[in-house]
């Protein structure tokens, strides 16, 4: 998925603020797993399939390897969650959809993808599309072919069925002043979502592949989230999202802090940390590293490759380990199926995945399962664990500071009551 780039403003301290723009790949062509513990068991093959409309999709049950979302036990340390996400999700022929696919299963992951409409939606059917505030037909990442539909279709259906989830990226990405999805009203955001939804709910019609499998779900009810393009629009997202019955959103910057709701949805954002060798922290996203390596250039000086890329991971690596040893904050993080700089990101999400998803306590899902253990818990725990700063580990430990009663004190210091010997 070549080439154009637009970039939005994620402040992050007013010394870094022209070095942690966020933004999100479009380009000229279109493109052309789960956490450990108790699992649903998956229906038996189309022992529940029910076709939806054109058979684009189809009803087949609750989606196979989800996690029970269980409420904390008093005392008891928050798992270490961790989310890998894509924007645009799509396979082309770098195979990156499959292949993290692939990386996921081996290392005990689900992850979101973020499905651009258009992706489904071939070139000459591309009058279907009306975007708010541009021409009928217009996008700025173009629209696919049969190939690409067809690959991308298929990786969609084995994702699903491996546990992971499948959100929205929208249409046609269009970002900045003349007519950008930050300039879009309520009502425009429905438009947009509703295509969205339709073009992956007819890709069938449109493509004339009638006798292709459908996807395994029944879109209306499996899209909860989505992230905007270049982190622009959430304000008036949000409220066209929370009407629609989404339940998060994962379009604007944070700290590494425990999540809460904005506007009605979980605000599960991504976030900034360490950038090696800078003073600043920079956002969780490849895109964002990039522009802070070669600006949007995005095949710079191929002998900084394999520092850049190493650069990356070390930052997402030194995040994680700030959480995981902290206040146990999930860790989001966001890419694109791209080869920018020799691919030397992708490299780097590999890594920091098999580094972190198969330690003690760690949870890498899908936004879909975070919101769900989320919504499981305490408000009042939550409240509390929001209460830690970035990298802040409970004085006294865990089972003092989620139980509500103060630690015993170790035997031998005052205080403590005299041993019997």
């Amino acid at each position: 998925m070549a080439a154009t780039q637009r970039i939005a403003v994620g402040a992050v301290a007013a010394a870094a603020c022209a070095a942690s723009l966020a933004g999100c790949a479009t380009g000229s062509k279109a493109p052309k797993e789960g956490a450990p513990g108790p699992r649903q068991g998956a229906p038996a093959p189309n022992s529940a399939l029910r076709l939806i409309g054109d058979g684009s999709t189809a009803y087949t049950g609750g989606q196979p390897h989800q996690p029970t979302p269980e409420r904390l036990k008093p005392g008891a340390k928050p798992p270490q969650f961790v989310v890998f996400s894509w924007d645009g999700a799509g396979e082309d022929s770098q195979k990156l959809f499959s292949h993290f696919r692939k990386v996921a299963k081996e290392n005990h992951a689900t992850m979101t993808y973020f499905l651009s409409g258009v992706y489904t939606l071939p070139e000459e059917k591309r009058d279907l599309y009306r975007p708010p505030q541009h021409a009928q037909g217009a996008s700025d990442i173009g629209f696919n072919d049969a190939q690409g539909i067809s690959d991308t279709i298929k990786q969609v259906r084995l994702a699903w069925l491996e546990g992971n989830e499948i959100g929205t990226h929208f249409n046609g990405h269009f970002c900045g002043p003349d007519g950008g999805v930050g300039q879009w009203s309520v009502n425009e955001w429905k438009s947009e979502i509703a295509q969205a939804k339709q073009f992956v709910k007819s890709w069938k019609t449109n493509t004339g592949m009638t006798k292709a499998a459908p996807l395994p779900f029944d879109y209306d009810k499996e899209l909860i989230g989505a992230r905007t393009p270049c982190l622009e629009g959430q304000k008036n997202f949000t409220k066209a999202a929370r009407q629609l019955g989404f339940r998060y959103d994962s379009s604007g910057v944070n700290d590494q802090l425990w999540p809460k709701k904005k506007e009605g949805l979980w605000d599960l954002s991504m976030q900034l940390v360490p950038f090696p060798g800078h003073t600043y922290e920079q956002l969780t996203m490849d895109y964002n590293f990039m522009v802070n390596q070669s600006g949007t250039e995005t095949q710079g000086d191929p002998d900084k490759f394999d520092y850049w890329g190493d650069q990356m991971r070390d930052g997402l690596i030194k995040g994680f380990y700030r959480a995981y040893d902290g206040n146990r904050a999930p860790l989001v993080i966001g890419n694109h199926f791209e080869s920018w700089n020799g691919g030397t990101y992708m490299r780097a999400i590999d890594e920091v995945v098999h580094e972190v998803c198969n330690k003690p306590e760690v949870r890498c899902v899908s936004f879909h399962q975070l919101a769900d253990w989320l919504d499981a818990q305490d408000p009042t725990v939550l409240q509390r664990l929001r209460t830690l700063k970035v990298g802040e580990a409970p004085r006294q430990g865990w089972a003092s500071f989620l139980s509500g009663r103060p630690a015993p004190a170790p035997k031998g210091v005052p205080g403590a009551p005299a041993v019997k010997q």
